[in-house]
């Protein structure tokens, strides 16, 4: 059964950093797509940044520049490097693996909170 928990969420004054991991089991991470979302209140769930099957780097317009997606195949954990916080990076951040197939999995989220 796979499993991903996220981490390392938190509140944070504008301008600082913070680093969210997420731990997966059940699963490898080579060979398939992992992603960070976010959900602010009231809004839908967006794609933050994404490390595709064949290992191409995405970031949304908004986060470019400040924040940084890897993973650590040997740890099995897909990381999100978060520099130069907004407030309006305040969200519940999810982590998000997927197959070529189509079936993907869910962690349950991490609040970061942005103080300004």
């Amino acid at each position: 059964q796979v499993h991903l928990v996220e981490s390392g969420g938190g509140v944070v004054q504008a301008g600082g950093s913070l680093r969210l991991s997420c731990a997966v089991s059940g699963s490898s991470l080579l060979g398939n797509g992992m992603c960070w979302y976010r959900q602010a209140p009231g809004k839908q769930r967006d794609l933050v940044a994404q490390i595709t099957i064949s290992g191409n780097i995405y970031y949304a317009d908004s986060v470019k520049g400040r924040f940084t997606i890897s993973r650590d195949n040997a740890e099995n954990t897909l990381y999100l490097q978060m520099n130069s916080l907004k407030p309006e990076d305040t969200a519940v951040y999810y982590c998000n693996l997927y197959y070529s197939g189509g079936r993907e999995y869910w962690g349950q989220g991490t609040q970061v909170t942005v103080s300004s």
